[in-house]
């Protein structure tokens, strides 16, 4: 009775402390879950490299190069990107002359006042809160980065006593626990290349489009339209709608219908084509796996949901294989 007494006693305790510390953690997930992510694509590469010199010195080979290689160029990129769009020049004419001539024919047909003093202070709130949104973001970034490359340093140099640890404490058999690990793994490496992947093609194709379309900043925009292929549903017409639109807004029709064309029938569909080919070869994962894991793991992991939402839908889907295999299958 007493050891019964004590072991629910400390799983209370451990189950307790876990969301504690998982709460805690919470601004700082996306550098946790990004030196994991560096971790799995690494670890083969330094294991090897272990092999031929001596350990540490691998290990410390392995984390500066990936900081001086991967994380810092790409963290000044981002700021880059965020320079162009805080820079950003359209003919301010242009838009709003009949910009003002639709807000007219709205409040002649309807009644209501755009330019109204309540409209603007709330546009001016939400320009503002985005700015501090923005700075945020950048302080955020900064501190993530040090976290994920801190841990990638330790989990690089005991990961393999944190591999047996956490293979110890699944509740499987061992080659269910060998199951577990490597779907982790072929899930996590998956999304995290073929993602950046999707983004980069998805990039120059919607590039030949805005240069075939005289858009505004071209390439800044071809790089935000990479960016917006990892969001599920919507994707890349987070972008070309709203420059089809800018177009249509500044009386442009022909280049208006043209990228319309382009986008609807070329960067569309190609992004779910791409997206399809990737996730065939790279993890034969089928498509709305990613779809519902990206959107339920956004609003848990932040901007690494991307990779691990579609992890979660995955594992869930094995555990019930794993119990119908177990319990309800007859051998």
């Amino acid at each position: 009775m007493k050891e019964t007494y004590w072991k629910y006693s400390l799983i209370i305790l451990i189950v307790g402390l876990g969301i504690l510390l998982f709460r805690q953690a919470q601004p700082y997930m996306n550098g946790i879950l990004g030196g994991f992510t560096l971790y799995l694509l690494l670890r083969g590469f330094t294991n090897w490299l272990k092999s031929k010199i001596k350990p540490l010195v691998a290990v410390w080979i392995v984390t500066i190069g990936t900081t001086l290689f991967i994380l810092i160029p790409l963290s000044l990129f981002s700021w880059a990107v965020v320079n162009q769009i805080s820079n950003l020049h359209f003919d301010t004419a242009d838009i709003i002359r009949p910009a003002q001539q639709m807000i007219d024919i709205i409040e002649k047909r309807t009644g209501f006042d755009v330019l109204s003093e309540k409209n603007l202070s709330f546009i001016i709130t939400q320009a503002s809160s985005i700015g501090h949104s923005i700075m945020t973001g950048v302080s955020d970034l900064i501190i993530n980065l040090a976290v994920a490359i801190m841990l990638l340093f330790f989990m690089l140099w005991e990961g393999d006593k944190m591999e047996q640890f956490i293979s110890e404490l699944l509740p499987f058999e061992e080659n269910n626990k060998r199951e577990v690990l490597q779907k982790i793994q072929l899930i996590v490496r998956s999304n995290a290349i073929g993602i950046p992947l999707l983004a980069i093609i998805q990039g120059f194709i919607s590039l030949f489009g805005y240069l075939l379309c005289h858009a505004p900043n071209p390439v800044l925009t071809a790089m935000l339209t990479g960016f917006a292929s990892i969001v599920p549903l919507v994707g890349t017409a987070l972008v070309w709608v709203p420059v089809t639109a800018y177009f249509f807004i500044i009386g442009d029709w022909v280049h208006g219908l043209i990228l319309l064309a382009y986008g609807g029938i070329i960067i569309s569909q190609c992004d779910n084509l791409i997206r399809f080919i990737l996730q065939k070869k790279m993890a034969n994962i089928h498509p709305l796996i990613t779809i519902f894991g990206v959107v339920a793991g956004l609003p848990i992991f932040g901007f690494m949901g991307i990779i691990f939402g579609p992890l979660l839908v995955s594992l869930f889907l094995l555990f019930l294989d794993m119990f119908r295999k177990e319990y309800l299958t007859n051998n």
